[in-house]
């Protein structure tokens, strides 16, 4: 079985240093075959990582790596082991192929959800080649620099009750407990978004890096991973129409800016 789409996986921007910013859940395309067995709600990707390439547009200037994925997390999530796993166990997630939103209601109208042979051509089509864009890239700056980065851009509504009571801190900072990123790499961030006036801020709390950063972060060998989730409040509408908010954006871009700096300071110093 083929999975058909009109879109690549992904789009790569290749950077000068040894940071590689990954934005895996950013993407809206929907195949047309697909985006017809989906609800009208579903249709609207309301789950999507809105806006990051715009939060982040100061990533070139700094001579970082950007890979941003193109296609709607409905239709794969390339933020979830290639066989599906919980990640949080004991904790309701959403799969590699998400059959509901984050609200739990369902994405296929007629409840023709994925079989594994849909799953696995899904897998081949876009999240295979993603995965060997972001490793490739990863080897080639290894080679060059030494020491690397890898930071994977997230943003999250800041009330899900299916995921976390209450509200979630608006910087969450996932560095798998520890074993993706050098402990004291990972308390500077952390002072830089606790410092971060009207911000709130935490270090593996809910939130402590998905697939891509416990995959690929590796310490002892001088690859350093973090996951920011932020809460979309802090810089844009989180309800339709998804607005960016020019002027609540430009509160907390120059705090992940500063922190991307951090990371880079770190790195470049072997």
């Amino acid at each position: 079985m083929t999975f058909d789409t009109t879109e690549p996986a992904f789009r790569f921007r290749q950077g000068t240093r040894p940071l590689l910013i990954s934005m895996p859940h950013v993407g809206t395309h929907l195949p047309r075959a697909l985006a017809a067995r989906l609800t009208a709600e579903a249709r609207q990707v309301p789950d999507t990582d809105w806006h990051l390439e715009r939060l982040y547009d100061f990533a070139d200037a700094l001579g970082a790596s950007v890979l941003v994925a193109t296609h709607s997390r409905y239709v794969i999530d390339l933020n979830r082991p290639p066989d599906d796993q919980n990640l949080y166990p004991g904790q309701d997630t959403t799969g590699l192929c998400p059959v509901d939103t984050f609200d739990k209601t369902p994405l296929y109208a007629a409840g023709d959800v994925p079989d594994e042979a849909e799953i696995a051509a899904r897998r081949d089509a876009i999240w295979r080649p993603y995965h060997r864009q972001l490793r490739a890239e990863l080897d080639r700056m290894k080679a060059v620099h030494g020491t690397i980065a890898l930071w994977d851009a997230h943003s999250i509504r800041s009330a899900l009750p299916r995921f976390f009571e209450g509200r979630l801190p608006d910087l969450n900072l996932g560095t798998a407990n520890g074993a993706s990123c050098d402990p004291a790499l990972a308390a500077a961030l952390l002072g830089i978004a606790s410092s971060a006036e009207g911000h709130t801020s935490v270090l593996n709390g809910r939130f402590k890096g998905g697939h891509i950063t416990r995959e690929y972060g590796d310490p002892s060998a001088g690859v350093h991973a973090v996951q920011l989730e932020m809460t979309q409040a802090s810089y844009m509408q989180e309800r339709l129409p998804f607005d960016y908010l020019p002027a609540t954006a430009a509160r907390v871009q120059p705090v992940v800016r500063r922190m991307l700096e951090a990371v880079l300071a770190f790195v470049e110093r072997g």
